[in-house]
């Protein structure tokens, strides 16, 4: 847990510092009035974009080395030796073949918890990565399905999609945080103004982050059923529908502990509050793949 939080934390600060330098370069210094008192909103919101973008986007092209760093994940190439992890890389070459996509790097890592993910910045430089956890819980055909459940998020560009969708949010949420401090400010035109704007900023950006993951956590429910779907199409969907069924006597399995890596699960446990869970209920899954004409 500790190694995790250290990742998360020092890939934050080499973002931060390499997107503080490019900015300095690029002579974004955030401001929202010149200095004869003309306002610079259309700089402003380049600003915010820059770095809701940004950071965005290099997490994005870091996603397989950190998400490989974080679960301690090891990448197989099908001639290991062990005739479960050699089928496994054998398996994903075959959907990945039938799905027109480019082979990905396929990682094993060690977990009780019952868990598949795939990220990566592109089709062409994507991972599928399975917890032992897994392998060790279900059938061959359903890792087989949940495999193509995860080939079906790369197939789809979910990845990126989020990423995009993430950045532009992240942006509006730096936006009109700042308006509101600006608008305090100038509204006190006391000497405790800068104070009182700054908390207004910092509450106007948790309260605004609130409300954008909500249109993340949408997105992502939406797209677990569109990788379902996809899945069905490849694997079968008896295959898939069981593969669900098995994830529902294993919820207790999937460590939800790192909200931060809740989309990096194949099913999102019991959630108090749906509105902000990434994946749909698993019931609601089963249904709609049984809904479907094939």
């Amino acid at each position: 847990m500790s190694k995790r939080i250290l990742l998360f934390l020092a890939t934050n600060l080499a973002i931060v510092l390499v997107l503080s330098i490019l900015a300095a370069l690029l002579g974004l210094d955030g401001r929202a009035w010149s200095s004869d008192g003309t306002p610079m909103f259309g700089q402003l919101f380049l600003f915010c974009l820059f770095w809701g973008m940004g950071g965005a986007l290099i997490s994005l092209q870091l996603s397989r080395w950190i998400a490989k760093r974080a679960v301690g994940a090891q990448v197989v190439d099908g001639h290991t030796g062990d005739a479960n992890l050699d089928w496994l890389h054998t398996t994903v070459g075959n959907l990945a073949r039938q799905a027109n996509l480019p082979m990905p790097e396929v990682a094993v890592y060690p977990s009780t918890e019952v868990n598949a993910f795939a990220t990566g910045p592109s089709k062409k430089r994507s991972l599928v990565a399975v917890s032992t956890g897994l392998l060790g819980a279900m059938g061959r055909n359903e890792v087989e399905a949940v495999l193509a459940h995860e080939l079906g998020h790369i197939a789809n560009g979910d990845m990126i999609t989020m990423t995009l969708l993430q950045g532009v949010l992240n942006a509006f949420v730096l936006f009109f945080a700042r308006l509101a401090s600006i608008a305090v400010r100038i509204a006190l035109k006391s000497r405790s103004s800068w104070a009182v704007s700054w908390v207004v900023r910092i509450v106007f950006q948790i309260a605004l982050s609130l409300l954008a993951s909500l249109i993340t956590a949408s997105y992502s429910r939406r797209r677990e059923f569109r990788a379902d779907a996809a899945a069905a199409a490849l694997a079968g969907r008896t295959n898939m529908v069981a593969a669900l069924k098995r994830l529902m006597t294993t919820t207790d399995r999937v460590d939800m502990s790192q909200p931060a890596l809740a989309t990096l699960k194949v099913a999102g446990g019991k959630s108090w509050m749906r509105a902000f869970a990434t994946h749909p209920p698993l019931e609601a899954r089963i249904a709609a793949l049984e809904e479907m004409g094939y």
